[in-house]
C-alpha cells in the first residue's frame, strides 16, 4: 500500500456520540479526511468520512442479532425474521467475553443488514466501509511496537479483548489492526476482511492485510445450506461502521 495524498485537515469536527434509539447503548464516530490511496497498482479516491471509534461490540450488536428491541409479541410473531440473524450454532462469543468485546463471527451478509437495521433505528445511512476507505483510516498508527495499539498472537492469549483499550491512531481509532478484523467491500467488489486479527502473528496483522472466506470458516456449521448470518469457525472476524461526512 502507498499512500498518495491524504488532506489531514487542519481543523476536523468534533467526534460524536450515537446513540441507538431505545436501548442504552451508544457510540462514539470519528472524523477521517479523505485523500487518495493506491491499491494494486490502482488510485482509489476517497471522501471524508465518519468512522466508528472502535469495532461493533456485542454491546450493540446483540440488540440487532437477537431482536431486543421488539416486544416479546413482535418476536414470537416473527417480525423481521427474514432480516435478523437466525440463532447461531454453539456459544455466540465463544466465552471470549462479550460486555464491551467485539462482535465476532458474523457474514458479511450479516455485517451489512446489521448497517441497514442501524440506518432505520437511527435516521443516518450507515454502512461497511470500502477497502480503500479502511485502509486510509487504518494509517497513521503510534510511533510503537504492534503490541502498543493491537490485539495479535503475541498478547492476545487466544482470545478477543474488550475494545479501545489500546493506543488508537492519529484519528482516534483503535482496533484498526488486531482483535478481529473487519469485513470491507473489497476493491474488486467481494467481501474482504482487513487487519488481521488476535489469530494472527504480526506479519499478517497490517494495513494491507486481507482476508477473503473460505469454507473452513464454516466448516462445523450443521445447517445445509450453511448459515447466511454466522461463521461457525471464524471467531477472528467482525467490523465497524461508517458514514460519508
Amino acid at each position: 500500500m502507498h499512500i498518495l495524498s491524504l488532506a489531514l485537515h487542519m481543523s476536523l469536527p468534533e467526534p460524536f456520540v450515537q446513540e441507538i434509539p431505545g436501548s442504552l447503548v451508544k457510540f462514539t464516530m470519528r472524523p477521517v479526511p479523505g485523500g487518495e490511496i493506491q491499491i494494486d497498482g490502482k488510485t482509489h479516491k476517497v471522501g471524508d468520512l465518519w468512522v466508528a471509534e472502535t469495532e461493533t461490540t456485542w454491546d450493540a450488536y446483540d440488540i440487532f442479532a437477537f431482536r431486543l428491541d421488539l416486544t416479546q409479541e413482535q418476536q414470537a410473531a416473527g417480525v423481521d425474521a427474514k432480516t435478523r440473524p437466525s440463532k447461531p450454532y454453539g456459544a455466540v462469543d465463544r466465552g471470549y467475553g462479550h460486555k464491551g468485546y467485539p462482535a465476532m463471527s458474523m457474514t458479511h451478509h450479516a455485517a451489512k443488514l446489521y448497517c441497514e437495521w442501524l440506518t432505520k433505528k437511527t435516521g443516518k445511512p450507515y454502512r461497511l466501509p470500502s477497502e480503500a476507505e479502511w485502509r486510509i483510516a487504518a494509517g497513521h498508527l503510534p510511533d510503537a511496537t504492534l503490541d502498543h495499539f493491537a490485539w495479535f498472537w503475541d498478547n492476545a492469549d487466544d482470545k478477543t479483548h474488550p475494545v479501545g483499550k489500546l493506543a488508537p491512531n492519529a484519528f482516534g481509532l483503535h482496533d484498526m489492526l488486531g482483535n478481529v478484523s473487519e469485513w470491507c467491500e473489497g476493491v474488486d467488489g467481494q467481501p474482504v476482511a482487513m487487519g488481521g486479527s488476535w489469530a494472527e502473528k504480526a506479519e499478517h496483522v497490517t494495513e494491507s492485510a486481507r482476508a477473503k472466506q473460505t469454507p473452513a470458516w464454516n466448516m462445523r456449521d450443521p445447517q445445509n445450506p450453511k448459515s447466511l448470518w454466522w461463521l461457525s469457525d471464524a471467531p477472528f472476524v467482525g467490523f465497524r461502521v461508517v458514514l460519508d461526512r
